[in-house]
């Protein structure tokens, strides 16, 4: 392919609202970049939400030496910064970015985001590691972040990933890679925790009032800005669970340094979505006592949302903790649930295409998830098939039936179901119709992720491209790629997830 005449150059300037909040929040040093690099892979609709050409990657003859962390455009400013942390429910001390650099913010048609590149080597906050990433956690990585954006789901985003030559240990000798992330801010509850933790109050208060001026600017005519904060977080955190637990994903390791303050999904790891459908699924391997189960994520979440309010205590009230100011820290929380449940029974209405709500709902719903549980059914695959039913019919969908054994119960099920049908008098073309923009067809499964991983390592990047653009549109039929929607292969089974990953 002939290449551009014309180049691209970065819109600028780059801005550094983080970096100009002082030494005490970050590190700045240079990347370590990759060896030889090339690239690896690179997303359209990200470079369209940075306001850049599709072919920027092409068009820039500095861009694969930047986003490999051997080069900087003017007003770039890598930095890594410092947050602390609960993982696993216990007290992990200082954390902080360990392999990830920000390199500053841009301007976008939908305002400031920041750029970020992961892999790119050593820092002080990267304790027994290498401060590398290896091509198969970045190609999961730069996937999903994706393909849950296309679903509909907050996140952070994936803009490209390079690779190179370069070993790098894990559980096996691979090689590395460095992946660009993209996000409005990549604050976690980790920043607040560290600075709370190490009594350095007026940094933590300087925290606060960024996060505010800068993405809750709400907040800021709250007679408590801090408990305002709070419960904004919450309720944005709610709506990231529900969306997390409709679609059947599992993001594996959610401790409070993983958790957005604007409740985005952010570091992927050993994540996964549901193939047969277990509320008890555990997709990260050392997780060894199922604390990040698929069913206790939204408890988790509270959880974590706890350990963010403890860190707040001392900008809230007398900052004593007294049994005042705890009160309103629980008042400020006390909306988790509520949303939480709003939100949840909202998308499997969706889900089942119901247009009006009625009380026997939630009944409706939890009884299928329960019959899908019991028979190991393929969750994405069930979810979309029940658009087949028909409300007209007395026979039961035989796309559904098919995928369950205990047929006598669905059978049973889909009476109920047809029944609340006809009480809102549903037309099926159209209930049809909106229940395939509710569920998706496609979604990021293991063995599609390990297909590419295997192709990438063996230096053909053609599949995760290709994977890309299945991903891009999960709500379609795209009948050519039949393939992708399909039950998993028998050896997906053995497929196993961890920290490393």
């Amino acid at each position: 392919m002939q290449a551009p005449v014309d180049t691209f150059s970065p819109m600028g300037p780059w801005l550094q609202r983080f970096a100009e909040q002082g030494a005490g929040f970050h590190t700045e040093l240079p990347a370590q970049g990759l060896p030889d690099p090339h690239w690896v892979a690179h997303s359209p609709a990200c470079a369209e939400l940075l306001g850049w050409p599709a072919d920027w990657w092409q068009r820039n003859p500095e861009a694969l030496a930047v986003f490999s962390g051997n080069a900087l455009w003017p007003g770039m400013r890598p930095l890594a910064s410092v947050y602390s942390g609960h993982q696993f429910g216990a007290w992990a001390g200082q954390l902080g970015d360990g392999r990830a650099l920000l390199l500053g913010e841009v301007t976008t048609p939908s305002g400031l985001v920041e750029v970020q590149i992961k892999g790119a080597g050593l820092t002080p906050y990267s304790r027994m590691g290498d401060g590398r990433a290896v091509l198969r956690s970045s190609i999961r990585e730069f996937l999903c972040s994706e393909a849950m954006h296309h679903l509909g789901i907050p996140t952070t985003r994936a803009l490209c990933l390079t690779g190179s030559a370069l070993s790098v240990r894990r559980e096996r000798v691979e090689t590395a890679a460095v992946l660009t992330r993209v996000a409005p801010s990549f604050l976690r509850f980790g920043h607040f925790e560290h600075f709370s933790h190490h009594g350095r109050h007026a940094q933590l208060k300087q925290l606060l009032d960024f996060a505010i001026t800068e993405f809750y600017p709400a907040c800021a005519s709250e007679a408590q800005p801090a408990l305002a904060l709070l419960q904004a977080v919450s309720e944005r955190t709610a709506m990231l669970l529900a969306h997390w637990q409709a679609v059947g994903f599992c993001h594996g390791v959610m401790n409070t340094d993983n958790m957005s303050l604007l409740g985005l999904t952010i570091d992927y790891g050993p994540f996964g979505f549901l193939d047969s459908f277990d509320p008890h699924h555990i997709c990260n391997h050392t997780d060894t006592q199922g604390r990040y189960a698929f069913a206790r994520q939204p408890q988790v979440a509270y959880w974590n949302l706890h350990a963010l309010a403890q860190a707040l205590v001392p900008l809230v009230g007398t900052g004593k903790g007294d049994d005042e100011d705890v009160a309103a820290i629980q008042a400020a929380l006390a909306s988790y649930g509520s949303v939480f449940s709003a939100e949840m029974t909202r998308l499997m209405r969706l889900k089942l295409g119901l247009a009006t709500a009625q009380p026997e709902d939630p009944q409706l719903v939890d009884d299928f998830l329960r019959l899908l549980a019991a028979n190991q059914v393929d969750y994405t695959i069930a979810m979309r098939r029940l658009a087949k039913v028909s409300s007209t019919s007395d026979e039961p969908a035989a796309p559904m039936r098919d995928i369950i054994l205990d047929r006598a119960a669905y059978d049973a099920w889909e009476t109920r179901y047809r029944a609340r049908l006809r009480q809102e008098a549903s037309v099926d073309a159209e209930r049809a119709l909106r229940m395939c923009m509710a569920n998706p067809k496609f979604v990021l499964r293991n063995h599609l992720a390990e297909t590419a991983i295997q192709r990438a390592e063996a230096g053909d990047f053609s599949e995760t491209q290709q994977l890309l653009k299945v991903l891009s549109r999960p709500y379609d039929e795209q009948a050519e790629r039949e393939a992708y929607a399909a039950f998993p292969p028998d050896w997906a089974q053995k497929l196993s997830v961890s920290c490393s990953s």
